[in-house]
């Protein structure tokens, strides 16, 4: 591996107003290696990145690019410099086609000076084949899931023949397979001298492709090491300051007890969904059969494209209209929702997987965002009681530990755990029996992901019943009671999570030889 220095960050510091962001952080990146940037949501690592990619232009400290000092104007400047970024929040257009968001701003002219559609397309399906993305490039973006747009937009980056390229939680959105896509075009790039750096919150991933680590907390540097050789509680240790206790320890039952089963909340007989309208890469329920029981966390697994979503959206009645076979039963009694507001009404609420898009209003007040699913109970004879608000809203917040400077602060400035538990609180305001979970813990920090598992675990003692879609395998493992795995819509296998493996896990979404085994 070459030992050149592609970029030299010294003594970099940047204050907002009185908060010290960054304090002197020192960060070197050598050509051909996988450096990742890790550290709790707050502790730095955006204001950092953001430095490097000219999106902040003040602060103090001093920038190298292959040893000429440098200082960005604009991220057009730092992209000239060679260093591209991929967000964590995409930046695609959704109108525009997956081709036409590939080469945007550099299209393809005919000699007519026309758009080279063909062109367009040998070049999209060229930039996307080393991801192993099976992407038609005429779809429009917005019609893609969340993953399939995570590749796009890994793919435009690419495409930039970049000498530094930023990868901002790329694998939040994807399931393990295209993880290991994802995984085999980091290793191209680093054999082909690009330096790369990686954050994420899945540790496991840090392991097995970073080079070197740096750990941020607080805004300065806690450590540098190299992961392959370092105990993940060590990690956890640098990154909350703090001992670090098991990661899913944190949703081990309140009293230690084995879950006991208690009546079923949800039963789910046979049910089949064919859309009036056709959903490209969309995978409905195919005839599926399960049940949660109150007090049970159960998990959904699967490859992307399984079907996870599509089941969790029928079920909250968020589905596409068309013909539904099969049966549901909500505690007991016939379950029909024809839409959010009736699903809520029944006591079922939805965390969806992109909470950004489909779950929040960046620019609204916390508070409102909290209360907006429970405006009814808070209200009498059809007027808000603003006093009740006020309440549910600090207990909420309280009871959840959302960090926010107040309730009117607005939510797009939170870090995505707490914008995740604004989405939790709002739905634990409306008083669930069934609550449904897309990614849960997606784009999160290891210190939120662990406070998350703890509310789970303390609203199944509770008697919630939970189903829980999840890609990350260790999530599913150590948080689940059981687990059940669907491959094209379809139910193949149901697996103890006592005892079971992210590889017997794989084993049944792929359809491999021990999958018929591993049935209960």
């Amino acid at each position: 591996m070459s030992a050149e220095v592609t970029v030299a960050m010294t003594g970099v510091a940047k204050r907002f107003g009185g908060v010290h962001a960054l304090r002197g952080v020192d960060l070197t990146l050598r050509a051909g290696e996988v450096h990742a940037l890790l550290g709790e949501n707050g502790a730095g690592k955006s204001t950092l990145i953001n430095i490097l990619s000219g999106v902040v232009t003040e602060y103090d400290g001093e920038i190298s690019v292959g040893g000429r000092p440098v200082r960005f104007a604009n991220p057009a400047a730092a992209q000239a410099a060679g260093i591209a970024t991929i967000h964590q929040e995409l930046d695609l257009v959704p109108a525009l086609s997956v081709a036409e968001n590939l080469v945007l701003g550099r299209e393809p002219r005919t000699r007519l000076r026309m758009l080279d559609r063909r062109a367009m397309a040998r070049m999209a399906t060229d930039r996307l084949r080393p991801l192993g993305a099976r992407i038609d490039p005429r779809r429009p973006v917005g019609s893609l899931r969340v993953g399939e747009q995570q590749l796009v937009e890994i793919a435009r980056a690419l495409a930039l023949d970049a000498r530094v390229l930023i990868m901002d939680e790329p694998t939040a959105a994807l399931a393990d397979a295209e993880v290991r896509r994802l995984m085999s075009a980091i290793r191209a790039l680093r054999e082909r001298g690009v330096a790369v750096v990686y954050i994420s919150h899945r540790l496991e991933e840090i392991e097995h492709i970073a080079d070197r680590a740096t750990v941020l907390r607080n805004g300065e540097v806690a450590g540098t090491l190299r992961p392959d050789a370092a105990d993940r509680r060590k990690i956890i240790t640098l990154m909350v300051g703090r001992p670090a206790e098991t990661l899913f320890g944190a949703g081990a039952r309140v009293d230690g007890t084995q879950p006991s089963a208690g009546p079923p909340v949800l039963e789910v007989a046979d049910l089949a969904v064919r859309p009036r309208a056709a959903r490209p890469g969309r995978c409905e329920p195919a005839g599926v059969s399960l049940t949660v029981r109150a007090g049970e966390i159960v998990g959904l697994a699967g490859l992307m494209g399984a079907g996870r979503t599509e089941l969790l959206e029928t079920l909250y009645g968020a589905g596409p209209a068309g013909r539904r076979t099969g049966t549901i039963r909500l505690a007991g009694r016939p379950y029909a929702p024809r839409g959010p507001r009736g699903a809520l009404r029944a006591g079922v609420g939805f965390v969806p997987e992109d909470r950004r898009g489909s779950a929040l209003v960046l620019e609204h007040p916390v508070g409102h965002s909290i209360v907006l699913a429970a405006l009814r109970r808070l209200s009498t004879a059809g007027v808000l009681r603003a006093g009740r608000e006020r309440e549910a809203v600090r207990a909420q917040i309280a009871a959840l530990a959302i960090r926010t400077p107040s309730a009117a602060a607005p939510v797009g400035a939170l870090s995505g755990g707490n914008q995740q538990k604004v989405v939790f609180a709002r739905h634990l305001l409306t008083g669930p029996r069934l609550l449904l979970l897309d990614e849960p813990t997606r784009g999160v920090d290891v210190g939120a992901k662990a406070e998350i598992y703890r509310l789970l675990r303390r609203l199944a003692d509770d008697g919630v019943g939970i189903l829980l879609a999840s890609s990350e395998l260790p999530e599913l493992t150590g948080v689940c009671d059981r687990i059940v795995v669907l491959r094209r819509g379809a139910v193949v296998a149901e697996l103890s999570a006592d005892g079971c493996t992210g590889e017997d896990i794989l084993t049944a979404a792929t359809g491999g030889p021990a999958a018929e085994g591993n049935d209960r």
